[in-house]
């Protein structure tokens, strides 16, 4: 899914570090497919820099579910004139290294289908009209929404943990 000019074979192991380390990137987007397309490429690029490299099994995993999040808030989450929030946060320890994945908008009408709901097949549209949170289910350790703390909305996160010693090649 993402691919970095430099090096498009990378295979191997995150790299963990000795003690605790956490990393937080946020930004608003337009809400537009444009926008979604921004917030997928700087997520992999900062992934990339905080040592979850490019063509790896969990930036790739990663950034995907940034796709399909930031995709969603588009689509079912777009207000006109209002922006979708990204929050991306890396915290490793030496257990594992977890990216927390948050994709906030302010359309509180159209809610997502819980987890369980997802996981049963019982999610009304999404095998209709696509798969987006069928993706993030597969992919993420575990994943949920929250109403939007001070005001209409929805806070869709996903985690995503790697343990050590995991490929994290293709």
């Amino acid at each position: 899914m993402t691919s970095n000019p430099a090096d498009l074979t990378g295979t191997g192991q995150l790299a963990h570090p000795a003690g605790n380390m956490a990393h937080t990137f946020e930004m608003r987007f337009t809400s537009t497919p444009r926008g979604a397309r921004l917030a997928r490429r700087l997520a992999a690029h900062r992934l990339d820099g905080w040592g979850v490299p490019y063509g790896t099994g969990a930036h790739d995993a990663i950034v995907l579910i940034v796709a399909e999040l930031t995709a969603n808030a588009v689509l079912h989450g777009h207000v006109p004139g209002r922006d979708f929030h990204l929050r991306l946060r890396l915290t490793a320890d030496a257990r594992a290294t977890t990216a927390r994945v948050e994709v906030t908008d302010t359309r509180g009408e159209r809610i997502p289908p819980r987890p369980e709901a997802v996981a049963a097949g019982q999610a009304p549209g999404v095998n209709e009209t696509g798969r987006g949170l069928l993706l993030v289910a597969a992919l993420a350790t575990r994943w949920d929404w929250h109403p939007r703390l001070g005001g209409p909305g929805k806070t869709v996160w996903a985690e995503y943990v790697v343990h050590p010693g995991a490929t994290a090649g293709r």
